[in-house]
């Protein structure tokens, strides 16, 4: 099913202005209400603050959407029953008509679709702890390495095994460069101690890579580093230990699969009386703001355009 274009996004892209694609999964199932509105509108405007259009997509009644009006992002902010959408569920949620809010994976290859280069989400998936035994690797790994996006994250979410995501990464083939860092930035924290193959400070650079990947007609994705704000990072040792109980609890009750993550965050936000919260919030909207920017020199370089296939 060909995803539906909003007029806006129809008319940047026609432009040739800069698109940044954003996740819908942080709306319904990342925050609670209204907060998680709140946010969902203030990615939007980060992105708008540097003359990009933001194109928020997500799944509304079956139809895969690109670029969501208020009333939709409301929607999603609300609804109690929201399916958490990745690449693999979007055949049943649109042949049922279900709403669905897009994953890293989800929204990668409906950003694709699109012809949008760049996305900006808080921390992608990976491989989770555990995995030697129990195989949990999230699609996002594998979408990235399949989807021509350039996304823009705060590291891979710490409740995973990073250097084995890492790991991941490299044997799937994808490049990752770290805007202003030279390790893997480990999303509530700047720093994991794993280091990265490529660092980058200026955002010419960083534009030409992405443009460079572009014209070079490599298949799949790259990803940017973009480590949370010191004002905003929560001290290492205290995430540490609220992540070793989130596990247990997760473990205790049995919890796995798509439902690990989403519970594992709102044990994380309990565990901490609400500090993950507005840390979480400080990154994704470093990462929206860092992707628009990132969006309108893509969009000034004289590069051939992704072919999109809306």
């Amino acid at each position: 099913m060909t995803p539906i274009l909003s007029e806006e996004v129809l008319d940047t892209q026609e432009s040739g202005g800069p698109l940044v694609a954003l996740e819908s999964t942080i709306i319904s199932h990342g925050f609670p209400w209204p907060d998680n509105l709140d946010l969902a509108l203030a990615l939007e405007a980060a992105v708008r603050a540097h003359g990009a259009t933001p194109a928020t997509i997500a799944v509304i009644d079956g139809v895969p959407r690109v670029g969501l009006g208020r009333d939709d992002l409301e929607r999603l902010a609300r609804a109690d029953r929201v399916e958490k959408c990745s690449a693999r569920d979007l055949p049943f949620v649109c042949a049922t008509g279900r709403t669905g809010a897009t994953t890293v994976a989800a929204t990668c290859l409906l950003a694709d679709r699109a012809g949008i280069p760049v996305f900006a989400t808080g921390g992608i998936g990976g491989v989770h702890r555990g995995a030697t035994l129990t195989m949990d690797v999230s699609a996002d790994l594998a979408e990235i390495a399949r989807a021509r996006v350039a996304v823009v994250s705060a590291g891979a979410k710490s409740i995973l095994d990073l250097a084995l995501t890492l790991e991941a990464l490299e044997t799937l083939g994808v490049p990752i460069v770290g805007f202003g860092c030279d390790e893997l930035p480990a999303f509530y924290t700047p720093h994991s101690g794993l280091p990265i193959p490529h660092r980058v400070d200026d955002l010419d650079t960083l534009a030409r890579i992405v443009a460079a990947h572009r014209s070079l007609g490599l298949h799949g994705g790259l990803l940017i580093f973009n480590p949370i704000p010191p004002a905003h990072a929560l001290p290492a040792d205290r995430v540490d230990a609220w992540i070793a109980q989130a596990l247990e609890a997760a473990q205790a009750r049995q919890i796995e699969g798509k439902a690990l993550t989403p519970f594992l965050l709102a044990e994380l936000a309990r565990l901490s009386n609400g500090a993950t919260l507005p840390a979480n919030r400080a990154l994704a909207l470093h990462n929206a703001d860092l992707a628009a920017r990132l969006a309108l020199r893509i969009a000034a370089l004289d590069v051939p355009a992704l072919d999109g296939h809306s």
